[in-house]
């Protein structure tokens, strides 16, 4: 495809969706280098001679996010049918599982903390500790798009009118869609992430 092509495509994006594609490549960059980073610094040795072991916390986080992107997913099929309670019931959910997340991963670090692993010392230790800081910190941007949208709902929630026009809005479609995209985005980097840790504790 000719860059003109890509030119053509880009202007009939809307502005949103156009931030939203430039920080999600600018975002994957960040995560690419810095798991580059720990994948280098890793020491099998060091993990090995003092028994560090995946914190629980990341596991049961990993499963709240997989939970989440279920809850998620059932945003534009519900909004396509014009059901406007269920979409707020599973925005809610999908915003709650995401506190949860952030919460657990919290805990992880604490879990890593008693281990012997913290934020400074070994490179190692430093980069686990600022890619899962630097995921919480774009989760909690989905999470204020989020609440964005939730509290916009609840003001209109009594009023019939404003319903009917939000749920036939496309415009109101496309803020959903981006938050959908953004948290499958979220969701994946984090699972490339566990992986990535798992692999590194064993």
């Amino acid at each position: 495809m000719s860059a003109r092509k890509y030119l053509r495509i880009i202007e009939k994006l809307h502005p949103y969706q156009t931030i939203m594609y430039l920080g999600m490549f600018g975002s994957g960059l960040i995560f690419l280098f810095l798991a580059l980073a720990f994948f280098f610094t890793h020491n099998p040795a060091l993990i090995h001679l003092n028994e560090i072991r995946m914190p629980y916390a990341f596991l049961i986080s990993s499963i709240v996010m997989v939970g989440s992107g279920f809850y998620v997913g059932r945003l534009i099929p519900l909004f396509e049918q014009e059901k406007f309670w269920e979409v707020r019931k599973m925005l809610s959910i999908t915003l709650m599982l995401g506190l949860l997340f952030i919460v657990l991963q919290v805990i992880g670090w604490i879990e890593l903390g008693d281990m012997g692993l913290h934020f400074t010392g070994i490179p190692y230790s430093s980069f686990l500790y600022v890619l899962t800081g630097i995921h919480i910190f774009h989760l909690l941007g989905a999470l204020i798009y989020g609440l964005m949208i939730t509290f916009y709902f609840n003001k209109i929630k009594n009023d019939t009118v404003k319903v009917f026009l939000v749920m036939i809005n496309p415009f109101e479609k496309m803020k959903l869609s981006l938050f959908t995209l953004y948290w499958y985005f979220m969701d994946g980097i984090w699972l490339v992430l566990f992986i990535l840790f798992f692999l590194s504790f064993n």
